[in-house]
């Protein structure tokens, strides 16, 4: 089946719950995901097969020129055929479009490969605290 993708698209906040235990190994949350996204966010990308939520990414900003991509998940099934990239070019697009001129992301070592390969992010200076 086909993989669509939506800008802002509606977000069931089960569905995703669901999704986001999945791909990040937890248990599965109450995350009330519309209201967090329509008060904190720019935009998210959705991925469905047919009527499944199968990715989803989230795009941070500080209300000016720079946004910042969060909580990039795929469902297992669907992972290394593109669908990950494919919500981050989305989400990037999205961004443009909204005047964006930066498109940050922080990550885990192991995901390299697919931020700087698959996505395009360059590498850059940054700075952490952990809190």
């Amino acid at each position: 089946m086909m993989i669509t993708y939506e800008w802002r698209g509606d977000v069931d906040n089960s569905a995703l719950n669901k999704l986001h235990a999945e791909g990040f190994d937890h248990p599965v949350g109450q995350t009330d995901w519309r209201s967090r996204l329509r008060r904190h966010s720019l935009g998210w990308v959705c991925a469905w097969e047919g009527d499944r939520l199968v990715g989803f990414v989230n795009v941070a900003w500080d209300g000016g020129v720079h946004a910042f991509v969060l909580d990039t998940v795929v469902a297992q099934r669907n992972r290394s055929n593109g669908v990950g990239a494919a919500l981050v070019k989305e989400a990037a697009e999205g961004c443009r479009a909204a005047g964006c001129e930066w498109l940050h992301v922080d990550f885990e070592d192991h995901l390299r490969s697919f931020y700087f390969d698959a996505c395009g992010f360059r590498e850059t200076a940054a700075g952490l605290i952990a809190l």
